[in-house]
């Protein structure tokens, strides 16, 4: 049996996830991620062109070339590069709604995404790929017997080639969940930039500041005026100024 007649065409199963453009639709979304789901794409196509230069009957090289963990590799990437993308665009969002509104610079810093939140956000980004996940711990267990020889190994390697296309399709809907968590990331942290580029410098302390230094004066003027008795401090100041007055 030929490599043709059994290996799928993995492009058919990518499907938008190798959508060169939107063919005229203009996608709003919260970062541009065309860039990393190319290359996701690409990757996986790189591996099935690899996979074709082999010999038809050459299985075991075929199933080494389109391995889960080369799979699992390529979307490990993209998805670091898209979260890092994210919170690159929320930290800069954050630097640019502070300097409108002239917030502290440590509390920003505080509140921008640090490497803790960046594992906690790849996480969220993620949850969608568990289906994907699924279909690739699938190939796996399909590849070993996929890839031996013997009158067995036809029918082995026919149904490893159904679970390929089975992990594209799976793919292609980890990417989709993926752009959707991103919108929803970028929603939830605007909020959070809003309240920053609203913020306003509390004016209590300068009230307080104020009254304190209106009561200062107040009760130094007593005091200097003769209407209160002059504490053992502030005598000798108190001499200096009666004797500069020009009725003393």
């Amino acid at each position: 049996m030929s490599t043709a007649a059994t290996l799928p065409e993995l492009g058919p199963w990518l499907g938008r996830l190798c959508n060169a453009g939107a063919a005229g639709k203009v996608l709003h979304h919260f970062v541009p991620l065309d860039d990393i789901r190319l290359a996701l794409a690409t990757g996986v196509l790189d591996l099935a062109g690899a996979a074709r230069g082999f010999s038809g009957d050459d299985h075991a090289a075929i199933v080494g070339s389109l391995h889960a963990r080369s799979w699992r590799q390529l979307w490990e990437k993209a998805l670091g590069g898209a979260t890092r993308r994210t919170a690159d665009a929320i930290n800069a969002g954050f630097t640019s709604a502070a300097a409108e509104s002239r917030f502290p610079k440590r509390r920003l810093a505080r509140l921008q995404v640090n490497e803790a939140e960046l594992a906690a956000m790849t996480a969220r980004l993620g949850a969608g790929a568990i289906p994907f996940e699924a279909s690739l711990s699938r190939l796996e267990e399909l590849a070993h017997a996929a890839g031996a020889s013997g009158p067995r190994s036809e029918a082995a390697f026919g149904r490893w080639s159904d679970g390929l296309a089975a992990a594209a399709r799976q793919l292609e809907s980890a990417w989709m969940a993926l752009e959707e968590a991103v919108d929803r990331e970028g929603a939830r942290w605007q909020g959070e930039i809003e309240k920053v580029r609203q913020w306003t410098r509390p004016r209590w302390p300068l009230w307080v500041m104020t009254g304190v230094l209106l009561a200062a004066a107040a009760w130094l003027g007593l005091v200097l005026g003769g209407f209160l008795q002059v504490p053992a401090w502030l005598l000798p100041f108190a001499e200096f100024w009666w004797t500069r007055l020009p009725f003393a």
